[in-house]
């Protein structure tokens, strides 16, 4: 039976490349994402598009109806969705933590939540959490992205074991540095956020490095994590966690052997 696959944040990034791969590969995809115009392509090529937006419960619960209805299940659910906010603690507003919050943990948990029914009843499922090498490791001003991730990683753990016995499977995708556009996406939240004030010094100067890295050629092909993202969401047997990208295992690595205050003096000394 060919699997109904549900993949959010499809507008862009991994969540596209994981949608072509798949759709090359014979599944149903339905890309879903606030940007309904990014994902014309992938509906020019025969996918299914839907629009989401993880903020609204209304759009979240139309959305999963939507696919229910016409396909009569979802087999895989890859919550790919999310974006970074850059910010001292100081700064950043408890307002736009609230939505860090909202779109990397509460609209992905919701989702969940109305999908499981329905891979219950089969006695079949699989829940492809897209979580980040952040969710092992942390870097200064980013603490509520990075909040989010480590949140992600505890929540994921809990619901595998939870939903296991029902036939369903959950696996977590740690990137690292990968080609996308959300290095500069964070430097720009970062300077309107920070690069005025008592922490502009430190802001600025994490803001070039998150460019300067981006820029590079030594950051892993957006297609490389597509590819993973895809091995954990139909493979037979999936692993817990596939890390997966520029420096992501040396750096869990190193914080996780060494210690924090030595991954501190080599993280800081990166901004000197």
């Amino acid at each position: 039976m060919n699997k109904i696959i549900l993949i959010t944040g499809a507008s862009s990034g991994m969540g596209k490349s994981t949608a072509n791969i798949l759709h090359k590969k014979g599944y149903k995809v339905y890309g879903a994402a606030r940007r309904m115009h990014e994902m014309k392509d992938l509906q020019n090529k025969g996918m299914s598009i839907i629009s989401l937006d993880l903020t609204k419960d209304e759009s979240i619960v139309n959305c999963v109806n939507t696919i229910i209805e016409k396909e009569g299940r979802i087999d895989v659910l890859i919550n790919n969705a999310g974006y970074g906010s850059y910010g001292t603690v100081e700064d950043v507003s408890i307002e736009e933590a609230k939505r860090q919050f909202e779109v990397n943990i509460f609209g992905l948990a919701r989702i969940t939540q109305l999908i499981l029914p329905n891979m219950r009843a089969n006695n079949y499922g699989r829940i492809v959490n897209i979580s980040s090498m952040g969710g092992k490791i942390y870097m200064p001003l980013g603490a509520w992205y990075f909040a989010t991730k480590h949140a992600l990683e505890g929540w994921s753990d809990c619901l595998r074991l939870e939903v296991k016995p029902f036939g369903i499977d959950v696996a977590i995708v740690e990137p690292g540095g990968i080609k996308t556009s959300w290095g500069n996406i964070a430097a720009d939240n970062l300077r309107k956020t920070s690069g005025t004030g008592a922490y502009a010094t430190f802001a600025n100067k994490v803001a070039d490095g998150l460019e300067k890295m981006n820029s590079t050629n030594t950051f892993t092909e957006v297609d490389v994590l597509g590819a993973v993202i895809a091995k954990a969401a139909t493979g037979k047997k999936p692993k817990i966690r596939y890390l997966k990208g520029y420096m992501a295992k040396t750096t869990v690595t190193v914080r996780k052997w060494l210690g924090d205050r030595i991954y501190d003096k080599i993280i800081m000394s990166q901004f000197k």
